[in-house]
């Protein structure tokens, strides 16, 4: 009988050592979602952060980033973080359509399915109900909303203790992705800033809603433009079709020596001077550049309903919102940019 007991305790400690993995594997297959609230000395306002991470079972399902535009992401409020400790990517928005942390839901719940605390802060006036071109131009203040927001977490008593030390990453999208490069070391050039509406040849849309605005950047003050906002807590950084490049003081792209990814969206010779990153990832020691051809500048925006023509969103909105390059639809174009920020990440995140 002893023997039959011993015999059964090995069988079945075993097979509770095969069937773990199997169970740490599995548990953190769904996405979770949740949103705090942090303070900015800086802007003397809260911010509120929305945040992606690996969850297992439990809470209520959600859809982020719906509108009668775009098609929402779905993820589990409130529900539980998986255990243990994972890398941290900072994430930032847009402006415009894409000002808000939820319209780029698209590609941060795919990186917390993959093991990623995703973190975006609200970049305040960049989109919504309250968006504000005066606000949207002050470029400078947005870095400090994302370190604000790695401040917090680090100190936050739920997701501190879940963040992986040392393993901080950075994305950004269109007006995001300028602000990681400043986060990385470049620096605004105030007069370039200053003049960048004053053609109408740079941005037509930015600037045009800029003008309409009753905004003149040449009398705005930017006294504290050109600082450094480098944050060195950050180790690896990705910018997709950084906007705009052209303000920033170019000797200072040579100071960045964290390792950055840079992807334009657009064939060559149609990408705007603005956004076009080739010649500042040529200025930098440990940059990579690559270009997605069939796409556009839009393709960062979320996938359109079936309902929203082309024709009825230039109409309504003025800028062809769900047009992309040829070729590739735009779930297509969202798998690709998925897949290169989740092998770089984990490349440079998840070395193990």
């Amino acid at each position: 009988m002893k023997l039959l007991m011993k015999t059964a305790m090995i069988f079945y400690s075993a097979l509770a050592a095969l069937l773990m993995p199997l169970h740490c594997a599995a548990a953190g297959d769904f996405v979770g979602v949740r949103q705090i609230t942090i303070r900015s000395d800086e802007r003397g306002r809260d911010l509120a952060v929305t945040i992606w991470h690996p969850a297992d079972a439990g809470g209520t399902a959600v859809t982020l980033g719906e509108s009668r535009f775009f098609n929402g992401t779905s993820a589990i409020l409130d529900a539980p973080i998986t255990r243990g400790k994972h890398p941290l990517i900072l994430l930032s928005h847009g402006a415009g359509l894409g000002g808000t942390p939820d319209a780029v839901s698209w590609i941060a719940a795919p990186l917390a399915e993959h093991g990623f605390i995703v973190a975006a802060p609200i970049h305040p006036g960049n989109g919504g109900a309250y968006r504000s071109a005066a606000e949207t131009m002050k470029l400078w203040l947005r870095p400090g909303d994302i370190s604000a927001t790695l401040t917090a977490l680090e100190k936050h008593s739920l997701f501190g203790k879940h963040l992986e030390t040392g393993k901080i990453g950075a994305l950004g999208l269109s007006m995001g992705g300028s602000t990681i490069l400043a986060l990385a070391g470049a620096r605004i050039d105030p007069n370039r800033l200053a003049n960048y509406c004053d053609g109408d040849v740079t941005n037509a849309s930015l600037c045009g809603w800029v003008r309409q605005s009753g905004v003149d950047l040449h009398e705005m003050d930017m006294r504290t433009a050109d600082r450094d906002n480098r944050d060195k807590r950050i180790t690896f950084a990705m910018a997709i079709d950084p906007a705009p490049v052209d303000v920033f003081q170019s000797t200072t792209f040579s100071t960045i020596s964290i390792p950055l990814v840079l992807v334009n969206l657009g064939s060559p010779g149609t990408i705007s001077r603005t956004t076009l990153a080739s010649g500042i990832a040529k200025a930098m020691s440990k940059s990579s550049y690559s270009v997605i051809e069939h796409a556009s500048h839009y393709s960062m925006f979320g996938v359109c309903k079936p309902e929203t023509t082309a024709a009825t969103v230039i109409e309504q909105i003025g800028e062809p919102i769900c047009s992309d390059g040829t070729g590739q639809s735009r779930v297509q174009i969202h798998e690709q940019l998925i897949t290169l920020a989740r092998t770089a990440f984990e490349r440079e995140l998840k070395p193990d």
